[in-house]
């Protein structure tokens, strides 16, 4: 099974990209926990906390696709690099100028946000010019998958070593820090170097005159929604059955079932055209959320949020695939930071949409919303079948393939230009 896997960190530059773009995006994944954590210490209330935590959210979804645009436009170093360093200053203000002041609080946070690299789209851009063969690509984005989901859990365990060792300021500087260096060792690479976009057609629309890429989209936020409910409806039946432990145990179930599903899917060599595959899988992790009804003991719930996750990471590592497909010449960095924001604002949705529904029914109501918030994905994808049936035609294939002969790191087929 990790033949596959090992296969691809054995290629050049390919464990330092994975890497680097993991620690890279460490400010992003702690972020919402270092903030609450932070804003507590400082003797604010959870609602400042949950508000600044929210302004962070909401300008990093509306800062990916826009940052995204600007590195198919100019490249990774001239946009990933400052990009990172502009980021870590204002969360550096926000820790040294505290809650006191709210209105330069929420200015640093939702700074900090907007500006946060986006390191995630530009790795899956720079994989088809690293990769030596065509046919890996969908493992990389397999692994890539995994990976984020062994940074997730990591992530915040690293936030509270830091606050226990040093305190809640400490531990925003220094992630923060640390994922400047990440960034660092991305852009200096040769591959992010030599990367460029494929010539693109001035649309004010960029990524988003895919239609295929908009259906993507769609049934993505519903995938989104369900993945943000089950997170508040974890909280309602941990409360009911030993707290913050089990809490604990049920996102770490959920999070394992995504790893060992990914790391299974991508040890297989998939035929076939994707879009078919991911109606499967999407319906399989509908199918999956339905167990979660049954509502058992603690043991058995954490045993069904492992079933639960089972499918996520191979339905959004064959998402990336689509993406791929979908992004029209030179917009393949913003189309990749489009699928990001609209996983995150579906997310952000689920958890809102999850909240009175729990209160109003209790856990089980809550873990309701997953399966139906699914089947909405199955039907959006059902119902665009023919739209992304037809990925995008490149009309700048010809002038890609020329530029892509002067590049230094020479690839077997460009970043969104493949049918």
């Amino acid at each position: 099974m990790a033949t596959g896997y090992l296969e691809i960190l054995r290629t050049r530059h390919a464990a330092r990209l994975l890497a680097g773009t993991l620690v890279g995006r460490l400010p992003n994944a702690t972020a919402a926990i270092a903030i609450v954590l932070f804003v507590r210490a400082e003797g604010g209330s959870y609602s400042l906390a949950g508000g600044l935590a929210a302004a962070y959210g909401v300008s990093n979804a509306v800062g990916q696709p826009l940052l995204g645009r600007l590195v198919d436009l100019y490249g990774q170093p001239r946009v990933q690099l400052p990009a990172a360093l502009a980021s870590a200053l204002a969360m550096a203000v926000f820790a040294f100028t505290g809650i006191g002041p709210l209105a330069v609080a929420y200015a640093a946070v939702a700074a900090a946000g907007l500006l946060t690299p986006p390191l995630e789209g530009g790795l899956r851009a720079l994989w088809p010019s690293v990769l030596r063969k065509e046919g890996q690509l969908h493992t990389a984005y397999a692994m890539d998958a995994v990976a984020q989901e062994v940074m997730f859990t990591v992530g915040p365990l690293l936030v509270t070593l830091c606050v226990s060792l040093w305190s809640a300021q400490a531990a925003l500087l220094v992630l923060n820090a640390v994922g400047v260096l990440g960034a660092l060792s991305v852009v200096v690479s040769r591959p992010s170097r030599a990367w460029r976009s494929a010539p693109r057609e001035a649309h004010w629309l960029g990524a988003l005159r895919s239609r295929g890429l908009l259906a993507l989209l769609a049934a993505f936020l519903f995938v989104g929604i369900a993945l943000g409910s089950i997170t508040v409806a974890a909280v309602s039946y941990a409360d009911d059955h030993g707290g913050d432990a089990v809490y604990g145990w049920l996102m770490a179930g959920l999070g394992l079932g995504a790893l060992i599903g990914g790391a299974v899917y991508g040890a297989r060599h998939w035929t076939g055209a994707p879009e078919r595959r991911l109606r499967v899988l999407v319906a399989l992790l509908a199918i999956c959320y339905l167990p979660l009804l049954l509502v058992p003991g603690p043991v058995g719930m954490t045993v069904l949020t492992g079933v639960a996750g089972v499918f996520l990471a191979p339905a959004i590592a064959c998402a990336f695939l689509i993406v791929d497909r979908h992004a029209p010449a030179g917009t393949v960095t913003e189309a990749f930071s489009w699928f990001v924001t609209t996983f995150t604002v579906g997310a952000s949705v689920g958890t809102g949409l999850a909240g009175p529904v729990v209160e109003a029914g209790g856990a089980v109501w809550g873990f309701a919303v997953a399966p139906v918030a699914g089947a909405v994905s199955v039907l959006v994808l059902l119902a665009t079948g023919r739209v992304l049936a037809a990925p995008v035609r490149r009309a700048v294939i010809a002038a890609a393939s020329e530029n892509d002969q002067n590049r230094t790191v020479e690839p077997r087929f460009s970043s969104g230009e493949r049918a």
